[in-house]
C-alpha cells in the first residue's frame, strides 16, 4: 500500500513535531535562564562575604585581647582602671596570683581575676627572690603586709560636715613587710609597665607551676640575671574593710598552703 492511502500519518508526523521542538526548547530555555544563575552566584558571593566577615571579626576580638594586655598604662588611666578592676573583683573567692623577680633583684606579686585580665594589685618588696626561695625551700612561708589606717577626714561642703571614705585595701601604697615573723623593709604598690605586661603575657598559657624565663628583660639583654617565676591560684579570703588574706591552692587540694599573704590596715 502507498501513503497516498494513509493521509493521517504524514499529518500526524508533521503535528508531533513542532511539540518535540517546543519541549527541547522549554528545556534548553529553564537551564539557561539568567535570573537561576544570577540567583546561585549572589547565594555564594553572600555565603563567602559572611564567612570572611567572621574571619574578620575572630581576628580583630584576638587583637584586642591581645592590645588589652600589652597596652601602655599611663598615671591617670591605670588608676581609674584599678580602681574599676577592685570594683568588679568584689568577693572572687579564687583569683590568679604571680609571683615573679629577676634572680638579681626583688620580688613582684600580681594578682588578676583571671588569667588574661588586667592586674587588680601590683607590689614589689624589698625582700630578694633568692631569699624567698630559700625560705620557701625550707617549708611554709608566711608574708604579712601591713599599712597604717588612716583618719576619717571631715569636710564642710554647703555648711555640712562630709566625711570622706578611706581608701579600699588593695589601693593602699606603702606597706610593712614581715616574711614568718622577720621584717623585711618596705613594700611598694605599682603599676604595669611594658615589661612587666611582657612577663604575664608569657606566662598568661600557664595556670599553675614554677620556672625560669632566660634574659628576659624586655630588651633581651639579661643583664639583671634569669626570671625567676611561681604561678598559682589563691584563695582569697575577706575579714573585714581592713584585712583580706590570700592562701595558695595545692595541686592536691588537701595541706596546708605553702604560701599565704596576709594584707592588715592597723
Amino acid at each position: 500500500m502507498s501513503k497516498a492511502n494513509f493521509p493521517w500519518s504524514s499529518s500526524r508526523r508533521i503535528q508531533d513535531e513542532p511539540k518535540q521542538g517546543s519541549f527541547n526548547k522549554d528545556t534548553h530555555s529553564s537551564t539557561d535562564d539568567p535570573k537561576v544563575v544570577n540567583n546561585n552566584t549572589t547565594s555564594l558571593a553572600s555565603r563567602r562575604r559572611k564567612k570572611l566577615q567572621q574571619i574578620a571579626v575572630s581576628r580583630i576580638k584576638s587583637v584586642l585581647t591581645t592590645l588589652h594586655i600589652n597596652r601602655p598604662v599611663s598615671s591617670s588611666s591605670s588608676s581609674s582602671s584599678s580602681s574599676s578592676d577592685l570594683r568588679h573583683l568584689g568577693s572572687c573567692p579564687k583569683i590568679i596570683g604571680t609571683l615573679f623577680g629577676y634572680r638579681k633583684g626583688h620580688v613582684h606579686f600580681v594578682f588578676q581575676r583571671e588569667h588574661n585580665t588586667t592586674p587588680v594589685f601590683f607590689i614589689e618588696l624589698a625582700t630578694p627572690i633568692t631569699n624567698l626561695v630559700k625560705e620557701m625551700a625550707y617549708g611554709l612561708v608566711r608574708i604579712a603586709l601591713e599599712c597604717d589606717k588612716e583618719e576619717v577626714v571631715v569636710q564642710e561642703k554647703n555648711n555640712k560636715r562630709v566625711k570622706i571614705r578611706r581608701k579600699r585595701l588593695l589601693e593602699e601604697q606603702i606597706w610593712r613587710t614581715y616574711c614568718n615573723g622577720k621584717n623585711c623593709g618596705f613594700a611598694t604598690k605599682r603599676e604595669i609597665g611594658l615589661n612587666e605586661a611582657k612577663i604575664l603575657k608569657t606566662v598568661e598559657p600557664i595556670s599553675m607551676g614554677a620556672g625560669v624565663l632566660p634574659g628576659f628583660n624586655g630588651s633581651g639583654s639579661g643583664s639583671e640575671g634569669e626570671l625567676m617565676y611561681m604561678r598559682a591560684q589563691f584563695e582569697r579570703v575577706v575579714g573585714s574593710r581592713d584585712s583580706e588574706a590570700f592562701y595558695m591552692v595545692n595541686p592536691d587540694c588537701h595541706g596546708t598552703p605553702e604560701l599565704s599573704i596576709y594584707l592588715l590596715r592597723v
